[in-house]
């Protein structure tokens, strides 16, 4: 399995979840065989969930175990949970499960994926009301420059699909035993926020949200209607601009992981409820994640 195709997991799990570093589940390491199938199992720590910008005003801290199947032939399929911790809802907040397909060459790398979303109906999550989604990309490795261009649509419970793009640059430094990596990454997100107003309009969470500075609809306790709208909420606005330092050790089958990001949103919204109407306030976001993931290979050698 060649460094490249491994690689590349990263970006279709990344577009997959909306998060840069919420599934890190990718490995570098070289193997002397293309011809391997492969599982991978990983638990990581993220301490917020950032999408598209965007985050409810009460950190959703999450534990996610998952585990995969990676063929020889392309095809993998993925499960993964999300176990909201550090507040007084622990609890299983998110399944989901992915089927796709990916495909590599020496220079340019592609796949496409579908996915499944289960949330709690008490989650909180700016994304859960999105119940599916099916995303592509395509990578482009000018040596000096890795190049993605990535294309999803997000199926929200209740409302009309999100369809978001964005283009990723990055490039990969190696130790000299490459057993270290660093990734730096810049990826600009654009698209629809059907999601983000059904997250406000969803009447299990109307009467705990705020607009605050920069998510905030009410910041007293009064009962905020679940009559919400976003204005041009099809128009397609660039989302999020994100900076993000993915660092990578390798040793044996086990791959360690920490990822910081600043998440930068963009194009504000307008929203409007039947008392009031309200110019979001966007604050960038740092967020991080952590995790050891673990691999082996299933395909007998010859």
């Amino acid at each position: 399995m060649k460094i490249r195709f491994l690689l590349n997991l990263f970006i279709a799990l990344w577009i997959t979840t909306g998060l840069v570093a919420q599934n890190n589940q990718q490995s570098v390491k070289e193997k002397s065989d293309n011809d391997e199938s492969y599982v991978l199992m990983d638990v990581s720590f993220v301490n917020d969930a950032v999408f598209m910008g965007r985050r409810d005003s009460i950190a959703a801290p999450y534990i996610f175990p998952s585990i995969g199947y990676f063929d020889k032939s392309g095809f993998y399929m993925d499960a993964s949970a999300s176990y909201l911790v550090g507040s007084e809802e622990n609890r299983v907040d998110l399944f989901l499960g992915s089927l796709g397909y990916m495909s590599h060459a020496e220079s340019i790398n592609g796949g496409i994926s579908a996915t499944a979303y289960f949330f709690n109906e008490d989650s909180y999550n700016v994304k859960s009301s999105v119940v599916a989604d099916i995303s592509g990309f395509l990578s482009y490795d000018l040596k000096f420059l890795e190049v993605s261009l990535l294309a999803s649509t997000f199926f929200n419970d209740g409302s009309s699909a999100d369809i978001f793009t964005g283009v990723t640059l990055n490039h990969l430094f190696f130790s000299n035993d490459k057993q270290f990596l660093i990734n730096p990454t810049i990826a600009i997100y654009a698209g629809s926020q059907h999601f983000y107003q059904e997250y406000y309009s969803t009447s299990r969470l109307g009467n705990r949200k705020s607009l605050g500075k920069g998510q905030s609809i009410n910041e007293s306790p009064t009962t905020v209607s679940t009559l919400v709208e976003i204005q041009d909420v099809s128009q397609f606005n660039i989302l999020n601009v994100e900076l993000s330092l993915p660092l990578q050790y390798y040793y044996k089958q086990y791959i360690f992981s920490l990822t910081p990001v600043l998440s930068i949103p963009q194009s504000s919204a307008t929203i409007t409820t039947e008392d009031m109407v309200i110019s979001e306030e966007l604050e960038s976001t740092f967020y991080f994640s952590a995790g050891i993931s673990y691999w082996f290979n299933t395909t007998a050698k010859k």
